[in-house]
């Protein structure tokens, strides 16, 4: 392999293009999908249930992918995957009917699935292991950069321009992530193979005693908090859309740059000493933007403009925290489970990110329609803050943990 690996070689490039251009039809949609149900006469509960639907299959597909990836998967399966994301997103210009957009994003969730796990297992399997912390970190600004564009633009381009320009956009990118992944089998092939040594077999101990729990769970309820951001935050700030394409442009650098540093100090350090403090500050971000949009009712017309500030200042700290956050629970995993169960690590990761997402995504929806918006995310920032103990014991650990003994 030679030249083609390593953080600065052609194969680890080419996953960094590919999941650029796959995410921008994720991220695009995230947002835009629930609106556009709405459009159709849906209410919270049914524009929640397009995120859930989606996250479903995506979780149900990633259940099964690392046997996958053990059979030839990390050939294929990134590949195939984003074109399934990618072909259905401009179909749901044809109908508003609820019904066909949960099928349409049935689909879309089935090859997000397979691409997320295997693009999250590449990063690790391209790059020497001191280099792990560092891959984690530029797959996320990879997953990142299209939030921080599309995330806010894609609400701007579909109120201003139209939607059928949005949904286009979302079909073609996964096309094209789809290409350039196919470049990475045919420079690396599969990456760098399994370690054959005794740390392969106590990390695969360690994994049957329940060695992912902890990641997967302060995973999980991070997620769980952002669907309230991505999925539903937009909703209540439609009259005041500047609000919340200054949240959302908020929210995404800050989880880019939160991931990237994390991704940097992990490989210093040795531990994810990053991870207390993003929890706490996902925690507040999200308490201030539940005080700030408290009132939001039927007819009104949003914050002020302290109100407004209030919002996009508590979308930084959480974009902060869950970045910061989801890298380093992926790095306590792939160090936890060694390369030879790279795909159970990533699989179990993406469980948690995307079933939060897509659990938060019902759940808000019923607690808002009924508690409200404001009752809705203080609940997720109570959430979080109580897993902060739990981040605290997943900050101590080093990487000469038990798994590298």
């Amino acid at each position: 392999m030679g030249r083609h690996v390593g953080l600065h070689g052609r194969a680890f490039r080419l996953l960094v293009l590919a999941t650029v251009t796959s995410f921008c039809g994720y991220v695009l949609l995230l947002p835009l999908v629930p609106l556009w149900a709405t459009r159709g006469g849906a209410g919270e509960f049914g524009a929640g249930l397009t995120t859930a639907m989606f996250m479903l299959t995506t979780v149900l597909t990633q259940l099964p992918m690392p046997w996958l990836l053990d059979h030839g998967g990390y050939r294929w399966t990134f590949p195939v995957g984003a074109l399934l994301l990618g072909v259905p997103a401009p179909l749901m210009l044809l109908t508003v009917d609820l019904a066909g957009l949960l099928a349409l994003s049935a689909v879309r969730g089935v090859g997000f699935g397979m691409l997320t796990v295997a693009g999250t297992a590449l990063a690790a399997r391209l790059v020497r292991p001191d280099q792990i912390g560092r891959a984690a970190g530029y797959y996320g600004m990879a997953v990142g950069l299209p939030n921080l564009v599309l995330l806010p633009g894609g609400v701007w381009l579909a109120l201003s321009i139209g939607f059928d320009t949005a949904f286009w956009v979302a079909g073609v990118g996964p096309v094209l992530g789809a290409v350039a992944a196919f470049g990475i089998w045919l420079s690396v092939g599969e990456g760098r193979p399994p370690e054959d040594d005794d740390r392969v077999t106590a990390a695969r101990e360690e994994r049957r005693t329940g060695r992912v729990l902890g990641p997967l769970l302060v995973m999980l309820v991070a997620a769980v908090a952002s669907s309230a951001i991505v999925t539903f935050l937009a909703i209540p700030l439609e009259r005041r859309p500047w609000i919340a394409i200054m949240a959302l442009l908020a929210y995404s650098v800050l989880l880019v740059t939160g991931r990237w540093a994390a991704g940097w100090v992990s490989d210093r350090a040795g531990r994810p000493m990053l991870l207390v403090p993003a929890m706490v500050s996902a925690a507040i971000g999200m308490a201030l933007t539940a005080g700030a949009i408290w009132p939001a009712r039927d007819g009104w017309d949003g914050p002020g403009a302290v109100g407004g500030a209030v919002v996009v200042l508590g979308a930084a700290l959480f974009g902060a925290g869950f970045g910061a956050t989801q890298n380093d629970t992926v790095v306590v995993l792939f160090r936890r489970t060694g390369p030879a169960d790279y795909g159970t690590a990533s699989a179990a990761w993406n469980i948690g990110y995307d079933a939060g997402t897509g659990v938060g995504a019902l759940g808000l929806g019923v607690a808002l329609q009924y508690l409200g918006y404001g009752w809705g995310f203080a609940l997720t920032a109570v959430a979080v803050a109580m897993f902060v103990p739990v981040a605290s014991a997943l900050a101590r650990e080093r990487r000469t943990g038990r798994t590298r003994r």
